[in-house]
């Protein structure tokens, strides 16, 4: 039996992490499973159709990744990075939403 091709184009590092999935009526906890500098993986805590733009946000690093949506499978999801920023501190407008959620997890 042949294995997968990677078509990846950088290499993935384990991670461990607790994440928060952020999207417009979308809130939902998740586990970042691997990361890369133009992307990550990420395990839902249950199987739902995101949409094609999420916000993901690390809740260790207090950071929010803006992603597009590559790929979805059962709970696990691959996302593109588009921008990265920190949710300490003032934020743009734009990721008010994010930064609330990063509140609410017990983010500081």
């Amino acid at each position: 039996m042949t294995q997968p091709v990677d078509r990846r184009f950088e290499p993935r590092a384990p991670a461990s992490g607790r994440g928060v999935v952020v999207a417009p009526g979308l809130e939902l906890p998740c586990r970042i499973i691997d990361a890369s500098p133009s992307g990550l993986r990420v395990r839902l805590d249950r199987a739902l159709a995101l949409p094609a733009e999420v916000q993901l946000i690390d809740l260790a690093q207090g950071t929010v990744v803006e992603a597009e949506v590559a790929w979805s499978k059962g709970h696990e999801a691959g996302l593109k990075r588009r921008s990265q920023a920190s949710l300490r501190g003032l934020v743009p407008s734009r990721l008010a939403g994010a930064r609330a959620a990063f509140l609410r997890a017990g983010g500081r």
